[in-house]
């Protein structure tokens, strides 16, 4: 397929995967890799020797290219770009910071930089600094998200309309007609992250895969957007920010109500009452935990699917 997410990773879908705290490790990217999308690692719950030994792994588990996320408040940001450098990783997704801090270093190094956004304002934010690509995220999204709450159907053909570099569609995306759907607003590519926690690949719990493939349509939801809203199962723990919400807690009530490690808690050791588990929208969709080749295989298929249907119902007028 020749288009300009294609051309600039030079994959053969433009097809990402997301990378997920917990669930992006060096298996599911090279795997996706593999099956001629864009792996990612996820940085983000990674100790810089973690790090390290990922990208080696992937590495040696893949000759296509791979990308490392980096949220960019990380506080080993640092030696997490040193080992990007060293390793000589050709493409980074940056989130969750400001994208002039690290782009212009990355990019002297050869690295291609892509900045994850929620909305227009950071978006143009993003291409000022140089960045090669963005991806534009829904607030249908799992995990960190938006405050403005702009679903993805309004956000892709708002941001496409003020950018002139390519453009990822993410949030609410996990199958071939949600794809068709973000390239008839715009989009270059698709992110996909809640479809790929549901692999076998994932570094996931079983508990946390079995979680979200038994969520119906209600069963996540938008919470802590106090400090930085995120996208979670209605579980306990969940319940318990709701209503610390409602009864008017403070930043730090609320802080101390996550505490630490709460997302290992829930997403990597399986706590389904007392974890944190951020999943978006879409997961009232999947039914089954797959390997990440057959998500991407089901995905692209039903992709050139919804074309060709299309084809016919134009050809009608």
């Amino acid at each position: 397929m020749e288009n300009r997410i294609c051309n600039l990773f030079n994959i053969k879908y433009p097809l990402i995967q997301a990378g997920m705290i917990w669930c992006s490790g060096w298996e599911l990217a090279a795997a996706v890799s593999n099956a001629g999308g864009l792996g990612i690692i996820g940085a983000g719950s990674m100790y810089p020797d973690i790090l390290k030994q990922h990208v080696q792994k992937c590495k040696a588990a893949t000759d296509k290219p791979f990308a490392v996320n980096l949220p960019l408040l990380y506080p080993n940001i640092d030696e997490h770009i040193k080992i990007i450098i060293d390793e000589q990783v050709k493409i980074v997704f940056t989130s969750a910071g400001n994208p002039k801090t690290w782009t212009e270093t990355l990019k002297k190094e050869g690295i291609t930089v892509v900045h994850v956004v929620s909305n227009l304002k950071f978006a143009l934010k993003s291409q000022e600094a140089g960045v090669d690509a963005i991806v534009a995220e829904g607030f249908e999204a799992g995990g960190h998200n938006g405050r403005e709450e702009t679903t993805t159907l309004v956000l892709i053909p708002h941001v496409k309309k003020h950018i002139t570099i390519p453009l990822i569609a993410a949030g609410g995306i996990g199958s071939g007609e949600a794809m068709a759907a973000c390239f008839a607003l715009g989009a270059d590519a698709v992110q996909i992250g809640s479809r790929f926690v549901a692999s076998l690949e994932s570094s996931a719990h079983d508990n946390f895969k079995s979680s979200v493939i038994s969520c119906k349509e209600g069963d996540t939801v938008l919470t802590l957007k106090q400090l930085t809203p995120v996208r979670l199962i209605k579980n306990e723990f969940c319940n318990q920010v709701l209503n610390a919400e409602n009864n008017g807690a403070s930043k730090e009530e609320l802080a101390n109500l996550l505490g630490r490690a709460r997302a290992k808690k829930g997403m990597f050791e399986g706590d389904l009452v007392d974890g944190e588990l951020e999943i978006g929208q879409v997961s009232g969709t999947i039914s089954k935990v797959m390997p990440a080749k057959e998500i991407v295989d089901e995905i692209i298929n039903e992709f050139f699917s919804v074309l060709e249907r299309m084809k016919k119902i134009s050809a009608g007028f």
